[in-house]
């Protein structure tokens, strides 16, 4: 069973339905269902097919943190062989919100930095709900030094309601840690590729996606804030997050048709969270595509990154 979204109830009902006459045809409390059971499946399908066709942004919001939608260590178990992680800042700690790291993609070596949230309960408490501190940051900007240093291409994967912003996290330079890991980014003499998996939030997501090329899934999202958080400041009602999501600008499609990224991985039909091995493969491709024609290009990563963001300020 999947978790319904409040819009996906009509599609919920249908597959419940078609639940319900296979549980009956397991028992042998009826003849045959199999025509019924196709002919609701076929609604189903529609159905779903249809309201994802026309998701609002807020929609989008939704499907983006969805709990079952594949996480940082999805990707990495699907797509990394080798994988190595390294832990910690060495200044303070380890921070598990970030994970980070170095293995192959496609037999080629690559440096991988992801922000996760977790799964169940413990792995969400363990990864505080995908909200980094401090040393996650520097723990970021670490491997983004070592991968510069051995001319290793960066993959970053975004997924982040924002940067933790807790009293501790203060204490420890969040700020700072912030920019400092943005700046890594931006000074890579390697190629660098992000994709935002589910929310890019704030300067949370900035700090390890200002990369060379920027992809988004198509429902995921990225802004400056929640729109929980802009209702709250500019309306004082956070019953107004849909009205914010709106104006924002804050899905994929917005975000491409401004220039801020460079394409977008499509969601099969139902969101990322009903078939994550099909994403996952399709990102791989995405990203695949994209370093070989880094390979192939005389490029000055460094200045075409420093283009890249300066064009967004010029042309919004």
């Amino acid at each position: 069973m999947y978790n319904y979204l409040d819009f996906e109830k009509p599609v919920a009902d249908l597959e419940g339905k078609i639940i319900e006459l296979k549980k009956l045809a397991e028992n042998g409390e009826a003849v045959d269902v199999a025509e019924e059971i196709s002919r609701l499946e076929k609604r189903s399908k529609d159905a779903l097919r249809d309201i994802y066709r026309a998701l609002t942004p807020w929609q989008k919001v939704q499907v983006a943190r969805h709990p079952d939608r594949p996480h940082c260590v999805d990707y990495v178990k699907k797509l990394i062989t080798d994988f190595t992680p390294l832990a910690g800042d060495r200044a303070f700690g380890d921070d598990h919100a970030i994970i980070a790291g170095f293995g192959r993609f496609k037999g080629e070596p690559i440096a991988v930095l992801g922000q996760e949230k977790g799964s169940d309960t413990k792995s969400r408490l363990k990864h505080n709900f995908g909200s980094p501190r401090p040393e996650g940051y520097r723990k970021a900007v670490r491997v983004m030094e070592l991968a510069d240093r051995f001319g290793i291409p960066v993959l970053t994967l975004v997924d982040t309601a924002g940067a933790y912003p807790g009293v501790d996290a203060e204490e420890r330079g969040q700020a700072e840690a912030i920019a400092r890991s943005t700046s890594a980014c931006l000074a890579l003499k390697v190629p660098s590729v992000s994709v935002v998996i589910g929310e890019g939030g704030s300067g949370g997501a900035i700090a390890i996606a200002t990369a060379n090329r920027v992809f988004m899934l198509e429902h995921s999202i990225y802004s400056v804030i929640s729109p929980e958080g802009a209702a709250s400041i500019l309306w004082r009602d956070t019953t107004r997050s849909k009205d914010a999501a709106v104006s924002m600008k804050i899905t994929a499609q917005d975000l491409l048709e401004m220039k801020i990224i460079d394409g977008i991985v499509a969601e099969p039909t139902g969101g990322a969270h009903r078939s994550p091995d099909l994403v996952i493969a399709a990102t791989g491709d995405v990203v695949e595509k994209t370093l070989a024609e880094f390979a192939g290009a005389n490029i000055d990563f460094r200045e075409d990154r420093r283009e890249k963001y300066l064009a967004i300020g010029r042309t919004l």
